[in-house]
C-alpha cells in the first residue's frame, strides 16, 4: 500500500501543522492520468514560518553545535529508515512521477541512501579544520556551516536530488528548508516521517510544497543564506539573478545534453549495454542522459541495426509493471513538449528510424513512444537544446577531431560517455570534452566523485568531498604560538 500522508499539512519545526494558505496542489498519476493526493499550494506565510523554524534551530539550537559523531549518529538512523522502507520510497515516486519500478528501487529509493552512506564515510576525513603556520602568521583555518539552506528540488529523482543537497548540509551542521517539486511531493513527505524517527531535532529541516511564486519568495527570504537547485536551465538564470543581487550563496545543477563518443574500434555491445541504461533512464527524464550517439561513420549502420533491435525490445507500459522499460512522461505539458521536438527535428530534415508517435494500446498516460533519429545535423534543435523526453539523436563523424567537436558543439557540459577497446585511448578523449564527468566504457563514477556541470549545466558541484563546499563557510582565527601548538 503506498504512503497516505499527511499531505494535507507542512513540515515545520519538527511538526507537521497546517498551512496559512488553503489552497492545494494537486498530484497527477502520470499512468492513470488521475489526482492521487493534494499537498498545500503554501503561501509565503508558510515559507516565512519555516525559515524561522530553521534560523532559530541554526542560531539557537544544538544541531549546529553538537559534535560532528552526533550529527553522524543521527544521519545513520535516517539511513537505516531508507533501507526499511525503500520499497515504500519506490512506489511512491513510481505513484507520482512515473518512473518504471524496476529503476525506482535502484534509482530513486536505493540511490539515496548510498548518497547518505557516501557523506558518512567522507565526513570523518573532511579537513574540518587545520592550522597553518607561515612567517607572517599563524592560523586556525576552519569550515563552519554557512547557515540556512533552501533546497528546490525537482520531480524527476525528487528524494536522490533532495539527499544530495541535505545529506551534506546537515552533517555540515546546517539547517534547511526543501521546496519540493509541486509534481512530486510526496516522497519527500515521506522523508519528514523518516526525519522524525531518527530523532532529527525540530526546525532542523522543514518542507513546504509551493508554486514558481513563493519559491521566489524562498530565494530572497533574508533568513535564507544558502540557496541549493536543481532544474532547468531557464529557472536555474533565474535563481542566480535573485542570489546575485543580494550575494546569496548559490549552487545549480541543470540541464544536459549529454554526448556519447563511440570511437572506431568501441565494442558495440557495451555501448547497447549503456544506451538501454542511461540513454532513455527515467523514460528521458534525467539531466545526465547521454541523447546524442556520436559514431564513425564507418559504424553508423551497424549502431541503426542494433538501436532498432534494442527499441523493438523496449517495453513501454505500466510503471508499476517490473517488466516495463519506459514508463509515462511525468504531464501532458511535458508529452507536448517532447512531441514537439519530434515534429521540430523531422522538420529540419532529420530521419525517424524508429518510434515518433505515441504507442498503440494504451488508453491513458502521457506515453511517447522511445524514438532514435539519424541524419542529425549538430546545428539541429534536437541534438542542441534538452529534451527531456526517450529521444535520442545519432550524429556521424569522420575523425576524432571532429568527434569531440561535435561533443563540445553545447551550450551545456554536465556528462558524457566515450567508448573504446583502449581504455587510455578512451581517457585521452574524454580529457578533451568539456562536461563535468565523462565515464568511460560506461563505468559510473560514483557518489565519492564531485557531479556538476560546466557551461550552462550549471555553477558548484553535488557529492564526493567536494558536495562539502557548498555548505561551508571558510573562517580563520589568528593563534599565538602557544595555541597553535596545543590545536596541532
Amino acid at each position: 500500500m503506498v504512503w497516505q500522508g499527511p499531505y494535507d499539512k507542512i513540515f515545520v519545526g519538527g511538526s507537521w501543522v497546517d498551512p496559512v494558505s488553503r489552497e492545494s496542489i494537486p498530484v497527477v498519476s502520470p499512468f492513470t492520468e488521475q489526482v492521487i493526493a493534494r499537498v498545500p499550494d503554501s503561501a509565503a506565510a508558510d515559507v516565512d514560518r519555516a525559515v524561522a523554524a530553521a534560523r532559530d534551530a541554526f542560531d539557537r539550537g544544538h544541531w549546529p553545535r553538537m559534535a560532528l559523531q552526533e550529527r553522524m549518529a543521527v544521519l545513520r538512523q535516517v539511513s537505516a529508515q531508507l533501507l526499511a522502507r525503500e520499497s515504500e520510497v519506490a512506489q511512491l515516486v513510481t505513484h507520482e512521477m512515473g518512473c518504471p519500478i524496476t529503476l525506482s528501487h535502484q534509482m530513486q529509493a536505493r540511490n539515496p541512501r548510498l548518497v547518505i552512506d557516501a557523506f558518512l564515510e567522507i565526513a570523518p576525513e573532511y579537513e574540518w579544520s587545520t592550522v597553518r603556520r607561515s612567517t607572517t602568521g599563524q592560523a586556525l583555518v576552519t569550515r563552519e556551516p554557512v547557515g540556512v539552506v533552501a533546497a528546490i528540488t525537482p520531480w524527476n529523482a525528487p528524494l536522490l536530488t533532495m539527499m544530495v543537497k541535505v545529506a551534506p548540509a546537515l552533517l555540515a551542521g546546517c539547517t534547511v528548508v526543501i521546496k519540493p517539486a509541486p509534481e512530486a511531493p510526496l516522497s519527500v513527505y515521506l522523508f519528514a516521517e523518516m526525519l522524525q524517527n531518527a530523532g532529527l531535532p525540530a526546525g532542523v529541516v522543514n518542507i513546504v510544497p509551493a508554486g514558481r511564486e513563493v519559491g521566489e519568495h524562498l530565494v530572497r527570504h533574508p533568513g535564507v543564506d544558502k540557496v541549493s537547485f536543481t532544474g532547468s536551465t531557464a529557472a536555474g538564470r533565474r535563481i542566480a539573478s535573485l542570489c546575485g543581487n543580494d550575494l546569496r550563496r548559490v549552487t545549480l545543477e541543470l540541464g544536459g545534453k549529454s554526448a556519447a563518443v563511440i570511437l572506431d574500434d568501441a565494442d558495440m555491445d557495451v555501448v547497447i549495454d549503456c544506451v538501454r541504461t542511461v540513454s532513455m533512464r527515467n523514460s528521458g527524464q534525467t539531466c545526465s542522459n547521454k541523447t546524442r550517439l556520436v559514431v564513425p561513420a564507418s559504424r553508423e549502420a551497424e549502431l541503426k541495426d542494433r538501436l532498432v533491435a534494442l527499441v523493438e525490445e523496449t517495453r513501454v507500459g505500466d510503471p508499476a509493471d517490473p517488466a516495463t522499460h519506459i514508463g509515462p512522461l511525468v504531464a501532458a505539458r511535458q508529452r507536448d513538449l517532447v512531441e514537439g521536438y519530434i515534429k521540430a527535428g523531422a522538420e529540419e530534415g532529420a530521419k525517424v528510424l524508429v518510434g515518433g508517435g505515441r504507442p498503440a494500446g494504451l488508453a491513458h498516460g502521457w506515453f511517447v513512444e522511445p524514438t532514435i533519429f539519424t541524419g542529425v545535423e549538430p546545428s539541429m534543435r534536437i541534438a542542441q537544446e534538452e529534451i527531456f523526453g526517450p529521444v535520442v539523436s545519432v550524429l556521424a563523424y569522420r575523425n576524432e577531431d571532429e568527434a569531440v567537436a561535435i561533443a563540445n558543439d553545447s551550450t551545456y557540459g554536465l556528462s558524457g560517455s566515450v567508448f573504446s577497446a583502449d581504455d587510455e585511448h578512451a581517457l585521452s578523449v574524454a580529457r578533451r570534452i568539456r562536461t563535468g564527468t565523462v565515464e568511460l566504457n560506461g563505468k559510473p563514477v560514483g557518489w565519492h566523485a564531485p557531479v556538476g556541470g560546466f557551461k550552462c549545466s550549471g555553477l558548484g558541484r553535488e557529492a564526493g568531498p567536494e558536495g562539502f563546499e557548498a555548505y561551508v563557510e571558510l573562517k580563520s582565527y589568528g593563534l599565538t604560538d602557544r595555541l597553535a601548538a596545543s590545536l596541532s
